[in-house]
């Protein structure tokens, strides 16, 4: 999912802008003119507009977006109480609005919202047990609350055993398949990735018959 955040504020927007890092493709503008400059070389999923900016306000900005029949979907991001501005902000064509301050899980929350509402990228997912959850593009394994990060090599034992379920594998099998010839691991490295995933995943999923290999279930 690709998102332009435009946000001027210097600590906010850096704080907003590395916090969307972790789970999309996220670009910043810091004013309208930059912003417009980025639509135009790229195209993006989702807009989030603050509307106090320099240049034209994130409102006014959308309403010239919508004129060119842009239809990508955008939240505005507020620091006003009254109804007035979210009145405006729907009328020129946002789907969604926050108010200042908020916590930044709730604005991912709305952009998750988002990207059902418009469907947007549903994301692939594999489901591991009752409550884990593999997400191959971002690499992790989620609770529904939590997630966790799997380093490459993690991933790729991960990947062969979904590939491979219920059969035994060897360790020669793993070696062969996910590293290279001359970069061959250690018995204990690989004992040491298999550990990893077992914290991760649970250790019921990988058993192991001794002097044989690996079996995921």
């Amino acid at each position: 999912m690709k998102i332009l955040l435009m946000e001027d504020d210097p600590v906010l927007g850096s704080i907003i802008e590395d916090y969307l890092l972790q789970y999309y493709d996220t670009q910043r503008a810091f004013d309208s003119a930059e912003a417009q400059t980025l639509i135009d070389e790229a195209s993006y999923d989702l807009f989030i507009f603050d509307i106090n900016v320099p240049g034209k306000s994130g409102i006014a900005l959308l309403e010239e977006i919508r004129s060119f029949n842009n239809t990508t979907p955008a939240i505005i991001i507020t620091a006003y109480e009254d109804t007035k501005h979210l009145q405006k902000s729907f009328k020129a064509g946002a789907h969604d609005y926050i108010k200042k301050p908020f916590e930044l899980e709730e604005l991912r929350l709305r952009i998750e919202k988002s990207k059902i509402l418009f469907h947007i990228e549903q994301e692939e997912s594999i489901e591991l047990n009752e409550t884990l959850t593999y997400y191959p593009k971002k690499r992790v394994v989620s609770d529904g609350t939590t997630e966790q990060s799997l380093k490459p090599k993690e991933m790729e034992i991960l990947e062969y055993f979904l590939s491979h379920p219920h059969r035994l594998i060897s360790q020669e099998e793993l070696m062969q398949n996910i590293w290279e010839f001359d970069q061959m691991p250690s018995d204990a490295t690989l004992r040491s990735y298999i550990r990893k995933l077992r914290e991760i995943i649970g250790a019921d999923k990988i058993s192991t018959q001794r002097g044989a290999g690996y079996r995921y279930e």
